[in-house]
Parts: structure tokens; sequence; C-alpha cells
């Protein structure tokens, strides 16, 4: 995707260098645009110089902290690995690995074994390049699945409750019509999982599979709240006994991450170190083909990720927002969340729409939450629902500024839509926005008058100004998958699955970041609004029902996720991705405004070290 270019661009604002309370000076340096050639819904944007006097304006603080990732260092990552000889390196190794998948077939691979090796390649993150093999894997597992459970062999008479758990979740996963009732069958009278204890190997990681199904879990599935409860004591207990060794950071990683905060490119280039430490796992000639494998890949994806960063700090530069530095540059940090579930080559403009709507998201946030006044807001939403470029002289400098990054934005993203939908939507992401701003504006305007709105009405505007629909929209839109009109309403509105997403975004972020923003004076939040209508419950008490509500939320997630509704599963799988990293950016607080260690070891790790060969 082509990121817009600004031949001509200067900016100054003497006044928006303090990022605490913001005074203007009187006389702001006027700024000029000269915009590309147009092409369809794209106009030539000229913003002449004038003069302005500002008076001065008192602003609200923010704590934010500023770019984490400097754009020369973007600009300097070298994307070592995209030489033909990675290529044709690669191939051979996907070959190879299918010769594996393959041979399974004809060895007559235990039902076991055949779950294993598609775990393997999944957690590894290169289960794309061998769908057709997976497939005829798990219909074979299928065949032999029943009430029971299922055996380690096909020919078993017993089945196990390891081979049952890794069956479940890696066949619901994929849709297969399996019952999570079968678990039943593995408890004992006194309603354990295990009627004695070895802690044994075997039977550690038989309690991890158990785990890790828990966690794939629909409202009402009772028996999969058991067994999360169940196997989660079990893995803690045996945790410090095991401590040290690569089982304990496998289980490490599954009780921090589950699956609801974890991402496939996360859980890849962890579950590579894991196996590549396991001397055991590698004494194994397939299994270090297909760590070899996982390793080019991910080092080959990572250079394509780079020179996609490259175009993203290109485009930040050029928007000329980067000089509102009451704004948070968070660029990188949105690609990040993008490339959680999204490898495929053809999904760039997914990859670079996403990172840039949530870079513009982020720094409208700002101007909504900190630095604009109430009367700014209202014009600002005013211009964006007429939609016309040449009547912004209306509205302050810094606005014209983002009006002008947003309007080019929006119709960019709509021409790589048209390439993939073959239909133009921009009235319907103009609408999505509207609505979007407006939810902002609502908060606003509470903020003003010092309302605090009772939970039902804050969580409806919430679901609204959380970002689920505005960030996942537009962005799935551009993936090589027919998303036809008729459809959209059981993707995006009103269904239940894009519902539930808008909820699950506003309690991620607000659970996390209500004590900050009320030092901000943004005294709304789920948090204060619950106990607004609870009066004698404590904070503890809200945050402990609205964690409780969250978790109710997800499970419903994944019944409206794996359903078979019509829906492309390409969409969905994108679209889930998102939420799974939203929960992970929220998982320690707040990753975009106070970001913690662990986002930015995940950054490093995903997109800028590469892996030894």
């Amino acid at each position: 995707m082509a990121s817009i270019s600004l031949s001509r661009f200067t900016l100054g604002f003497s006044g928006l260098n303090n990022p605490s309370i913001q005074k203007p000076s009187n006389e702001l340096r006027m700024f000029t645009h000269v915009f590309p050639k147009p092409s369809r819904r794209r106009l030539d944007l000229i913003v002449s110089k004038a003069s302005i006097t500002a008076q001065p304006t008192e602003r609200r603080r923010n704590n934010h902290h500023p770019n984490l990732w400097d754009d020369n260092f973007i600009n300097s990552l070298p994307r070592a690995y995209e030489g033909p000889c990675y290529v044709e390196r690669a191939k051979t190794l996907i070959r190879e690995v299918k010769e594996i998948f393959n041979g399974m077939s004809t060895q007559n691979s235990s039902v076991h074994e055949r779950l294993s090796m598609v775990d393997k390649v999944e957690r590894l993150g290169i289960d794309r390049h061998f769908q057709k093999e997976i497939k005829e894997a798990l219909d074979y597992v299928y065949r032999y699945w029943n009430d029971k459970g299922i055996a380690n062999g096909e020919g078993g008479a017993c089945p196990d409750l390891n081979t049952t758990a890794l069956a479940l979740r890696i066949l619901r996963l994929h849709r297969y019509d399996v019952s999570s009732g079968v678990l039943e069958n593995f408890k004992g009278k006194d309603g354990q999982f295990l009627s004695s204890y070895s802690q044994s190997n075997k039977e550690i990681k038989t309690i991890l599979n158990l785990f890790q199904v828990s966690l794939i879990a629909f409202h009402g599935e009772k028996i999969m709240e058991e067994a999360k409860a169940f196997a989660t004591r079990y893995l803690e207990q045996v945790l410090p006994k095991i401590n040290g060794s690569n089982l304990s950071r496998e289980i490490e990683f599954n009780l921090h991450y589950g699956w609801h905060t974890n991402v496939p490119r996360l859980e890849a280039r962890n579950y590579i170190d894991i196996y590549g430490a396991e001397t055991s796992w590698m004494t194994c000639e397939s299994n270090k083909k297909i760590l070899d494998l996982a390793k080019l890949d991910f080092n080959m994806v990572q250079s394509m990720q780079q020179r996609e960063l490259q175009i993203l700090a290109k485009w930040w530069k050029e928007s000329g927002v980067h000089q509102l530095t009451f704004a948070r540059n968070r660029y990188v940090e949105f690609y990040f969340w993008a490339v959680g579930g999204s490898v495929e080559p053809k999904d760039s403009a997914f990859r670079i729409g996403f990172a840039k709507i949530g870079s513009l998201v982020i720094v409208i946030d700002d101007i909504y939450d900190t630095y604009g006044t109430l009367d700014e807001l209202k014009i600002f939403a005013e211009a964006i629902e007429r939609w016309d470029p040449s009547s912004i002289d209306g509205l302050p400098e810094y606005m014209k500024v983002v009006f002008i990054m947003f309007y080019n934005m929006v119709n960019e993203i709509t021409q790589e839509i048209i390439k993939t939908q073959g239909r133009d939507t921009l009235d319907y992401a103009r609408n999505a926005w509207n609505i979007f701003i407006n939810s902002y504006l609502q908060e606003a305007k509470w903020l003003a008058a010092g309302y605090i709105p009772t939970f039902e009405e804050y969580m409806e505007n919430g679901k609204i100004s959380g970002g689920a629909r505005i960030l996942i929209l537009q962005p799935v839109l551009t993936l090589d998958t027919l998303l036809p009109q008729n459809l959209l309403p059981k993707f995006d509105f009103p269904s239940r699955f894009l519902d539930i997403m808008g909820h699950t975004f506003r309690l991620s972020n607000d659970i996390n970041t209500f004590k900050v923003e009320a030092t901000r004076g943004e005294e709304a939040s789920c948090v204060r609004c619950y106990m607004r209508d609870n009066p004698n419950s404590t904070e503890e008490e809200a945050l402990d029902y609205l964690n409780s509500f969250q978790d109710e939320l997800l499970k419903e997630l994944m019944w409206e996720y794996l359903k078979k509704d019509g829906v492309p599963t390409y969409s969905k799988d994108h679209a889930v991705s998102l939420s799974r990293g939203i929960q992970l950016f929220y998982k320690e607080g707040d990753g975009f405004s106070a970001a913690t260690r662990d986002i930015r070891d995940h950054i490093w790790k995903t997109l800028v070290q590469h892996i030894t060969m």
C-alpha cells in the first residue's frame, strides 16, 4: 500500500511542547500542505498561509511516556532475510515437513502422534504452509472421536485424558463438532481428574493439555470451569518442583497468557525458544526440520514486517502529526498488535491499515480526553460528519493537521477495500467513524458536566468509544476474502460478535486505566459507574464483578467466533486475533500510555531481534 506523501509541510506550535498544561502562544506559525494528484475520492487540498490569534487556553495534563521507538532506529532495521536463498531454503523445508505429514498416513501413526504434529506446527507459527495436511490429519482423528473421548491409538479401547484434552482443543478450534462433556468421563468419584498423583512429566503434560483446553470454553460449560480450576491448582503446585526446566517455561507461559491474552506471533516466538532448548525433542530428525523451518520462517516474516514498519515511519512523518507533541506516537505498538495474528504477505494492507487507524485513534483519544476544549471537540465532530476538506478553516490549527491525516487515510483504505471487495464502502466507513467520534464527544460532555452515568448508560456508549468497530472494520475488509454486504450484519453492526468485542475492548481499557484517568479528572469509567449504581460496593468488589463479566463475555465471544454462520473464517480469525491483542496490551496495565517492560520486550523479540539459525 502506498503511503500518502506531502511534498511540502511546515508546522510550528510554540506552545505544544509541554506535555502537562498547554498554553499556546498567541502567534502560531502556519502550515502549507500540497497533496499529490487526486485519485478517486481524493482531493487536492491546499491549506494556505494565514495568521491566527489564539487566546491562551489551559489544557488538561496527561502522563503518557514519549515514543519508545525512534524513527531513525526503525529505518535502520536490516531486513536481513529477504534474499532468494532464504526463499529456496524455506521451500525445501516446507516440502520436507509435508513429507513428514504424509509419512504419518503410510506409517499408520497413532491419533496422538497426528494431533501432536498439528499442535507443533500451529504453536510454531508455520501452520499456514500445511492447511491441506492439517485437514487430513484432523479428519482422521475425528473419525475416532466419540462421547467417551478418544484413545491414543485408533484401536485403543480406553480413551485417555491426555489425547482427549489435546483432541478437544484442536478439533474445537478447527470447528469440528465436539462436546466438552467428554471430560466428565475422566473425573473420579471425588470429582478430581486424577485418582493418584505421580507428578511425572507425562502426567504434568496431561494436566497442561487439560488446562489449555479449559480455556477454549463456551458460556455455561461447567465442566470446563472445573477443569480449569483443577489444572491451575495442579500446575501451580508442581511448578516449584520442576523449576528451570523447559516444561516449567511452557507451563509458566500458558498460565500467564492463557488463550484470550495470547497472540499467535508471540506464542511462536516463545515456543521456538522452548522447543529449541529441549534436548530430547531435538534428537528427533523430524522435529529438527520443523524447528529449522519455524526459525527461518519467523526471520523471513520479520524482515517483511520491518519493511512495513519503515513504510509506516515515512507515513507518520509526512502526516505532520508527529509535531503535535501532546499526542502519542504509537504506530509501532499498533503495528505489533496487527501482526500478532497476521503474517501472510498478501495481508499487508490489513496490517498497515490497522496500524494507521490505531495511530489516528490514539491521537483523537488524546484530543478528546485531554487536549481539546469542549467547543473544539464539537466542531471537530461536525467537520468529520461534513467530510468536506474545503471547509476546515474553522478548525483550530492542530485539528486541521489531524483532519487532513484522517481524511486521506480513510480514503486510501477505501481504495484498498475496492480491490478486495469490489465495492465502494466509503459511506459505510464514514457512518462508523461519525458514530465513533460522537461517542468520544459524549464522554467529553459528561466530563465537562461532572456527570457520572449509570453503568448501563456508560457501557452502551463505551462499547463504541472502546474502538473495536472502528479498528477492525476497514482493515478486515482489505483482506483477500470476500465479505459480502449481506454478511456484514453478522460480522459488523448489529452482530453479537461485534457487540461482545466492543464491551471487552472498553472493559480491558477501563479496568487498567481508571485510576490514572481519575488523576486527570476523568471520573467516568466502568469501575466508577458500577460503584455509582452499587453505593455500598468497594473498588475491589467492582473489579471482581467486571473481571467476571469480562470472562463470561470472552466465553461467549469464543462461541460467536467458532460457530458456523456463513461469515468467512479468515475474517473472524483476524478480528479475534485483534481481540486477543488488546487483552495482551492491558494484561499488566496500559501498554499504550505507560508501556510495561513486557510490551517492549514483546515488540523487540517479534519485530526487531532475529532468531539465531
